[in-house]
């Protein structure tokens, strides 16, 4: 079976309506390293009730509509699926409590040719139940590596998106090192991403992978911090924009190392293990408040 194109822009997903707690955006913050120095002012605001703190990317976690690709009327090859870029746009900070509802559309599907694949433009909008607020806007590029050449008979298919821009070659303006823990991917899958790849070494193995590899979400939002710290004083409202590209996997308790440059409120990233000096986030951008 084949994917088709009409099917998918009007996939039938439904409103997914979350309630979370001061106690679960602090448990996220711990998963993704937030609190490593527990004497830290900047990152205790973000795991101690007081005045708390809500990192920005805790939205990639809410209203998830789980794994629809499965559905077999979905005509998706969902084993060779791989998830390319994510983004966010920050409308309002998180508040530290609420119900929210997770709105989400497939925006383009793109035919990148037989044996090429094709690209699922996924975007998903957490609002507050009560109010209706915006609090983010969620873009995530899913490239399915088993399903190019719908088009070839002549249905539509949309145009790719812009290629994320290449990080500047002079010398990073920042670079910010954080540790992960080795039960990093332990805790995060308790965020709501339980895929066995992250946990059972045979899976992993199965996969081709020596070991559990840490979510791609999460070495994201370690990127994320990085950026809050280096340049936004530890402070959700003056994020505007986050998006980077998925290049490689990181084992976890490995040191990802995120260099930055900066050009007014306009910002790039890439990120890098340590131990093994292997890109694992390129093309980042941010935009400052």
């Amino acid at each position: 079976m084949t994917i088709d194109y009409h099917t998918l822009c009007n996939w039938p997903f439904e409103d997914i309506e979350q309630t979370y707690t001061a106690r679960d955006a602090m448990f996220y913050s711990l998963a993704v390293g937030y609190g490593a120095d527990p004497v830290d002012p900047d990152d205790l605001a973000f795991v101690y009730e007081k005045e708390l703190r809500v990192p920005p990317t805790f939205a990639v976690v809410l209203g998830f509509p789980g794994f629809w690709a499965r559905d077999p009327k979905s005509g998706i090859d969902w084993v060779r699926l791989l998830h390319g870029e994510q983004g966010i746009e920050i409308h309002k900070p998180l508040p530290r409590e609420a119900t929210v509802i997770g709105r989400s559309r497939i925006a383009r599907v793109v035919d990148k040719g037989e044996g090429k694949g094709a690209l699922l433009e996924i975007q998903r909008s957490i609002t507050d139940k009560a109010t209706g607020e915006l609090y983010a806007t969620l873009t995530q590029l899913t490239f399915c590596r088993g399903d190019g050449g719908f088009s070839a008979l002549g249905g539509p298919s949309d145009d790719a998106p812009a290629a994320p821009p290449a990080v500047p070659e002079r010398v990073a303006d920042h670079v910010c090192t954080l540790s992960t823990r080795p039960e990093t991917a332990l805790l995060y899958r308790l965020c709501g991403d339980d895929n066995a790849l992250h946990a059972d070494p045979r899976v992993a193995c199965a996969a081709g992978f020596e070991r559990p590899i840490l979510h791609g979400l999460a070495t994201w939002a370690v990127a994320a911090h990085a950026v809050l710290k280096t340049l936004c004083a530890s402070d959700p409202a003056r994020l505007a924009r986050f998006h980077a590209r998925f290049t490689a996997p990181v084992y976890p308790g490995e040191t990802i190392c995120t260099e930055i440059w900066r050009d007014g409120n306009a910002v790039s990233f890439r990120a890098r293990v340590v131990e093994r000096d292997v890109v694992v986030l390129n093309n980042g951008t941010a935009t400052l408040r």
